[in-house]
């Protein structure tokens, strides 16, 4: 899957991605806030992650954002599956925090989920010292329904709480999350 918004292109990353994904998500402030990711991060992760198998109902992108003539890499977004529900999950590398990238993903994420794949909910959730994350979920619509006490991280080498949110994509009103930012 691939998506296009005004900033951003959304696309499934590749082999020869591997250098510039590292650089960009090779920050211990962003890995500590992923429970997937370790850190340090080297080459090796990043091939292992871009060799991954696709799955249509789990998108895994790459967020590229269009400067000029030239696009770079500066976080990822995707939906995970966990049993019958999807999480939706993403990371920015420090330079591009702060400036909407995460709610523009989110947004063309969530109409893919509702509008290609289908989807009835999503669910997410963000570590306790992330208040960051939190506010790109409530501006994209999701509903914070409590709190989880361990929720494990690779970079932390251990679980940390964290809130968790769902988003109805049924009853969803479209102009809210367009209009929230």
């Amino acid at each position: 899957m691939f998506a296009r918004t005004k900033r951003l292109t959304l696309r499934p990353g590749w082999a020869e991605d591997a250098v510039e994904l590292t650089r960009t998500i090779d920050h211990q402030e962003v890995a500590r806030m992923l429970a997937r990711v370790p850190w340090p991060y080297d080459i090796s992760d990043a091939e292992a992650f871009l060799s991954l198998p696709t799955r249509l109902t789990e998108p895994r992108l790459l967020i590229l954002e269009h400067v000029g003539s030239a696009a770079h890499i500066v976080g990822g977004i995707g939906l995970h599956r966990e049993g019958d529900a999807h999480e939706l999950g993403y990371w920015l590398t420090p330079g591009a925090w702060g400036r909407g990238i995460a709610t523009e993903a989110g947004r063309a994420v969530i109409d893919m989920a509702r509008d290609t794949l289908g989807l009835r909910q999503l669910h997410a959730r963000h570590f306790l010292d992330n208040p960051a994350s939190g506010k790109v979920l409530r501006n994209l619509g999701f509903r914070a329904t409590g709190q989880v006490n361990g929720m494990h991280s690779r970079a932390r080498e251990g679980a940390s709480p964290c809130a968790t949110y769902t988003l109805d994509l049924v009853q969803e009103d479209r102009s809210v999350s367009r209009m929230a930012a």
